[in-house]
């Protein structure tokens, strides 16, 4: 009944994060998940990050393995501690894997698209060192890109049965 539930769901095209709403919203197609994993490979070169939470980062994204993933690592977003996030694409999918300071690894699906494809939409899928759904772990994240030195990330936790927003995290491009 729950799958059914959510395919009528993004059938009606619209999203809310956390009770924000993203407008409408398209499911995936394999021209939507290529697009944007050109948009992710554009973002090469070195970022600043501000945190809902209140900390900064540094980024930079690099493709790597002949150009099949682009490789985002975030540094000082937790004291001492680096984490990293891949996108890439799967036929025709765009997925992302978060090597997480959690020390989990989950593997998100884009599953929709708004705003003409700027912002992307990954679900969870599955991941590693997740032994049940309820073990505390990133489940989705929203990628807006605003503009071409100008990204915006939100990210949701789920954990014990419950989904809840985390942070967003306004990325911009140094010079």
């Amino acid at each position: 009944m729950r799958i059914l539930v959510m395919t009528g769901f993004w059938l009606l095209g619209a999203l809310r994060l956390a009770g924000e709403d993203l407008g409408p919203t398209t499911p995936s197609t394999p021209e939507l998940a290529r697009a944007a994993f050109r948009r992710f490979q554009a973002l090469e070169g070195t970022w600043d990050g501000k945190s809902t939470k209140g900390w900064a980062e540094s980024l930079r994204y690099q493709s790597i393995a002949a150009g099949s993933t682009v490789l985002e690592t975030s540094l000082d977003a937790h004291p001492g501690e680096a984490m990293a996030t891949t996108f890439y694409l799967d036929g025709d999918r765009l997925l992302l894997t978060h090597y997480c300071v959690a020390k989990n690894q989950p593997r998100l699906e884009a599953t929709a698209f708004a705003d003409g494809g700027r912002t992307v939409v990954f679900t969870f899928k599955d991941g590693a060192n997740i032994p049940t759904r309820d073990r505390g772990h990133m489940d989705k994240a929203v990628f807006t890109f605003e503009a071409a030195d100008r990204v915006r990330s939100r990210w949701t936790w789920y954990q014990d049965g419950k989904e809840k927003w985390f942070e967003e995290i306004l990325q911009t491009r140094k010079p």
